[in-house]
Parts: C-alpha cells; structure tokens; sequence
C-alpha cells in the first residue's frame, strides 16, 4: 500500500495537451496540403491564360506537353500559396487582429473568381498601353482587397508578396529560365505586381476560412469532452 503511494503519478493534463499539440500539428499539415494543390490548380489554370496570350514565352526544349510545359511552375505556386495561406492567419494571430470580415465560404469563392478574372483581363483584353493596363490591374487589386479584406495586416502581406514575387520573376528572367514578351519593367511586365498582390490576398482569405474552420472544428470536439 505505501509503494502505490509513493509511485509518482503524471498530470491529468498530460494526455489531453500532447493530443492538442499532435491535433495542430496535423491539422497545420492538412492545410498546408489544400493550399498546395489549390496553388498548383489554379497555377495550371493562369498559366494556360498566359501561354494562350503570348505572353510567357518558354524555351522549346521545356514545352513537350501540358504539364511538361513550365514544370516547375506548378509546384513552385504550390509551395507559394502553402506558405502564403498559412501565414495569413498566423500573422493575425500574432497581431492580436482576428480577421473576421466576410468570413464564409461563398465570399472566398467570389474572391478566387475575382483573381481569376483580374488575371483573364491581363490575358484577354486588349489596351493602349501597358500604363493603362498597369493601372487598370491595380485598381482591380486594390479592390478585391477592399472587397473581401481589408485589413492591414492582409494588405501589407499582399505588398510584400507583390516585391518579392516580382524580384524573383526579375531574376528568373534574367537568368533566361523564361522570357515574357515584350517586357516594360526591367525583364517583366509591370503589371505583374498586381496579379502577385491579388494572388496573395486571395490565398490568404483561403488559409484563413481553413483556420477559421479548423477552430470550430476544435471548439466543438473540445465542447463533447
């Protein structure tokens, strides 16, 4: 009887914490898979825009067939929006800024199909000049912004994505991995900033219902214990 009492006895918290960890985590992992294959759907759907436009150029040797064509371009905007996604609602976290504007899934829908649209406009409609287009597009971006965000956080993430995005298209370019036709902005289109904003914006409203769904998923389970 004294030996039982001395046995050392773990915390009643111990399993349902480790269960907690393991159940973000998986979840985290979850996500960062949808975002993944979101990104490279949509990445196969824009770039057959592009490709249909002229307006992205890649070597012969590359083009073999639909998806041998740009390769790694898929993958690449998968990784992008995996990131993206994720960071989105963990920076509202971080900024004690819980995003709840719009949050439903049929506003998300509406923000892709606006992407979507920004980017078919870019490929299809024809005007004066790039300056034009250029403004055009940024008008479009700063909208869906306003739409389906607004948020600081949202709009400063999409900034930073937009410069980032473009300084790698730049380098890419230059390195002759692909060309763009007729080139306005260095090696690139100047418009490119704004579908890379509008790209981010849109991502993260889906990285964010992904989270907003996993809390509630959690609450209720946590709600039956």
């Amino acid at each position: 009887m004294a030996e039982n009492d001395a046995m050392p006895t773990l915390p009643k918290k111990c399993g349902p914490y480790i269960s907690s960890i393991t159940s973000r985590s998986m979840n985290l992992v979850i996500r960062g898979i949808v975002l993944f294959f979101i990104g490279v759907f949509l990445a196969l759907v824009l770039n057959l825009l592009q490709i249909q436009r002229n307006v992205t150029l890649f070597p012969p040797d590359v083009i073999t067939s639909i998806f041998s064509s740009a390769w790694w371009v898929p993958p690449c905007c998968g990784t992008a929006s995996a990131v993206i996604g994720l960071l989105y609602p963990c920076m509202d976290r971080h900024l004690g800024e819980p995003h709840k504007f719009k949050r439903e899934w049929s506003s998300v829908m509406r923000c892709v199909a606006v992407f979507v649209g920004i980017n078919h406009a870019s490929a299809k409609v024809d005007f004066a000049n790039n300056i034009q287009l250029s403004l055009t597009l940024a008008a479009l971006s700063i909208g869906l912004w306003w739409t389906f965000d607004r948020s600081r956080s949202g709009f400063g993430l999409g900034v930073g994505i937009a410069f980032l995005a473009t300084l790698v298209s730049q380098l890419l370019v230059y390195n002759g991995v692909y060309q763009y036709t007729s080139p306005d902005f260095l090696y690139v289109r100047s418009w490119l900033p704004c579908i890379f904003f509008a790209g981010g914006i849109t991502m993260g409203n889906i990285g964010r219902q992904l989270a907003m769904y996993e809390c509630k998923v959690t609450a209720e389970k946590s709600h039956e214990d």
